[in-house]
């Protein structure tokens, strides 16, 4: 609940210190053999990942699984742009991302997460969740004006909602359930979905010791969540008997399909280098607190201290007419205090302060303004806990880390990419070491293939790895 109140207040401060929108970076698929979406679509998912080879792989096994379902209607299936592993399907698309396909290790698996998302669709998932969100807020109001309490109110909608979130984890394991009746029906071995979930799950505690969290917590939903854990799904794949089925992988078609493939945001949006952010495209480049993880959106970076301080840095499209400190004590409400003009990497700045009494007992809060070219990039920090007042500043030094990249500089930047390559001739931990991360280098190479140890990756012919 404190992370989320600091996120929250994070937004908030995002919302107050940005003078105009923040420019978005994605650039829109427009080449031949890119798939592109409605305007709405890819304003919420992005764009399509610019690789048509890819695309129509992926596409010609989303047909395969539409043509012996024998669903009707058109189906699109694209490969989203995108680092985090996911999957969506909204108005006759079903979109997977980059990160999703890094994570898999053949066909029958890609199959088994667009099988899960048809699964969605031909039960109309998204429509029933709709009606049932509706009939929630329904009742509430409906509550509020017969009994004139809005606290009765605030109790029907909160025991709604939460049997909302009972629904829309039956709705996940109903899915898997038709996704591996899909899957089989195409050919593919029932086994995939299991392994898929598996794979969701060690990403998962991956991302959680990252953070500094307790992996096995990915095990452990509370009540308030709207999917089941990924142990839940695979205990109730045991009842299925198609979840045992023989059939194709494809796995080496599937390793030459994605060799090569960006692991990396956009350049469009910069790319994280471990506690650094740098940008292409915007020529711009920062270092956060060594101890600190960030996370690269359309929308900005957000990143998080492992004592859950943050920051949240992003740039807006246009110029901000006059004195920046002068912008920063007139248009931010509630006026910041201390207010000072400042240079940071030769650029103009002002740094300013969250008044007095204006919080919420949530710590110490910095904003930061600094001119870059016709832009203004702004960092938004926030920090609570014993050492606040001395975070707060570490903060305010990282953002005096800003600053603007050479065109060489810029153009020397590259995406890392996934590549495959024989086990033969090399060890476990020389392939970990070649990984172009600082820390938990093995960890990532064994979520990345599959496996639990190293003993069982040198077993594999061919090994996923990263590369600059």
């Amino acid at each position: 609940m404190f992370f989320r109140q600091l996120l929250a207040l994070l937004v908030l401060l995002a919302a107050a210190c940005a003078p105009q929108d923040a420019v978005q970076t994605a650039a829109s698929a427009g080449r031949p053999g890119i798939p592109s979406l409605p305007r709405e679509l890819e304003r919420d998912v992005g764009p399509a990942y610019p690789d048509a080879r890819l695309q129509t792989y992926v596409d010609r096994v989303g047909q395969k699984l539409v043509a012996q379902a024998g669903l009707s209607g058109g189906y699109r299936f694209v490969v989203l742009d995108q680092p985090l592993a996911n999957a969506h399907a909204a108005g006759g698309y079903v979109m997977v991302t980059r990160g999703l396909l890094a994570l898999l290790d053949d066909e029958a698996e890609l199959a088994a997460a667009m099988s899960h998302e048809l699964g969605h669709v031909v039960q109309r998932h998204a429509a029933q969740r709709a009606r049932q969100r509706q009939s929630v807020l329904d009742a509430a109001v409906e509550a509020a004006v017969s009994t004139g309490s809005v606290t009765v109110g605030r109790s029907v909608a909160r025991d709604g909602l939460l049997a909302l979130r009972r629904y829309s984890r039956e709705q996940e394991l109903e899915a898997d359930r038709i996704g591996v009746a899909m899957l089989v029906k195409a050919g593919y071995r029932g086994t995939a979905m299991a392994s898929l979930i598996d794979k969701l799950r060690h990403q998962g505690q991956l991302e959680l010791q990252l953070m500094g969290e307790a992996p096995d917590s990915i095990d452990r939903r509370s009540s308030t969540s709207t999917h089941p854990a990924p142990v839940e799904r695979r205990e109730a794949l045991q009842a299925i008997a198609d979840a045992l089925a023989p059939g194709e992988s494809n796995h080496p078609a599937y390793l030459a399909a994605i060799d090569y493939m960006s692991v990396d945001d956009p350049p469009q949006e910069g790319f994280v280098r471990g506690n650094r952010f740098m940008h292409p495209v915007l020529k711009l480049e920062f270092t956060a607190p060594r101890d600190f993880r960030l996370f690269n959106d359309s929308d900005g970076v957000l990143g998080v201290g492992r004592d859950r301080s943050l920051l949240f840095f992003a740039c807006t499209d246009g110029p901000v007419p006059g004195d920046l400190a002068d912008w920063m004590r007139n248009r931010l409400k509630p006026t910041p205090s201390d207010i000072q003009p400042t240079v940071i990497g030769g650029a103009e700045a002002a740094i300013g302060a969250r008044p007095r009494g204006s919080d919420t007992g949530l710590g110490q809060a910095r904003y930061v303004l600094i001119r870059h070219g016709d832009r203004v990039c702004f960092f938004n920090l926030l920090s609570d806990g014993p050492d606040r007042d001395h975070r707060i500043e570490v903060l305010v030094d990282a953002a005096r880390t800003f600053r603007s990249l050479s065109d060489a500089e810029a153009s020397a930047l590259r995406p890392y990419r996934l590549h495959v390559v024989p086990s033969a001739g090399t060890s476990a931990a020389q392939l970990a070491q070649r990984l172009p991360y600082t820390d938990y280098k093995m960890e990532r190479l064994l979520v990345l293939n599959g496996v639990d140890s190293g003993a069982d990756l040198m077993r594999l012919p061919q090994v996923k790895t990263i590369e600059p």
